[in-house]
């Protein structure tokens, strides 16, 4: 999960918090995964003002499928002293945490409050606790792709084609032809003649 922060980009999904929406496209990859397996935990500073399915409508519809949703409402508390965020603002002073609790229970699921980064890792190690689903992992090879050697050597092959027939006495054939020197001489031939009459007497 931490490789999937790191590299989550912020805005990626828009400005609102649609948590209806996004409970309701989990259902739809979930529904593939086995009845034991199908826990989704959600992740929250604000409140839902997004989207085009309400939360607890989504939640239901979890729960009819068997999800089970764990809500996680994260930041820290309004009237708590520390650095305030982005323009002086806490993010998690919208935070519908009513809502987050009914959602859990709909589906069965629990809330947790995760005020800083370490409780965060205490709520992940209790998840791993309440939620212990054993999976083979996940193999993967790093591709190769070698096309490209015989891809050049096919064009390499036909701009050969094309200069043969273009030019037929161009540079690269003449420099492809036998030399002159390796060609027998016929006063060779003659000589080698002489020596075969020779070893038969």
């Amino acid at each position: 999960m931490r490789t999937f922060l790191d590299e989550a980009q912020i805005g990626i999904a828009g400005k609102n918090t649609a948590i209806g929406d996004a409970i309701g496209l989990a259902v739809k990859r979930l529904r593939q995964r086995p009845a034991q397996s199908r826990v989704l935990v959600l992740i929250t500073d604000g409140a839902n003002n997004g989207g085009q399915i309400h939360p607890l409508t989504a939640a239901r519809l979890a729960a009819q499928e068997g999800v089970r949703i764990y809500t996680i409402g994260i930041g820290a508390n309004p009237d708590a002293s520390g650095t305030p965020g982005l323009l002086g603002l806490n993010p998690s002073l919208d935070l519908d945490e009513a809502s987050l609790k009914e959602i859990a229970d709909i589906t069965h699921g629990a809330y947790f409050r995760a005020h800083d980064g370490a409780e965060l890792d205490a709520i992940g190690d209790a998840l791993d606790q309440l939620e212990p689903v054993a999976q083979q992992p996940t193999q993967a090879r790093t591709a190769q792709a070698l096309y490209s050697w015989p891809l050049a050597l096919a064009l390499l092959l036909s701009v050969l084609l094309v200069v043969a027939v273009q030019w037929p006495d161009n540079l690269l054939q003449r420099l492809l032809r036998k030399p002159r020197f390796l060609q027998p001489h016929p006063e060779w031939r003659q000589r080698l003649k002489r020596l075969r009459l020779r070893r038969r007497r």
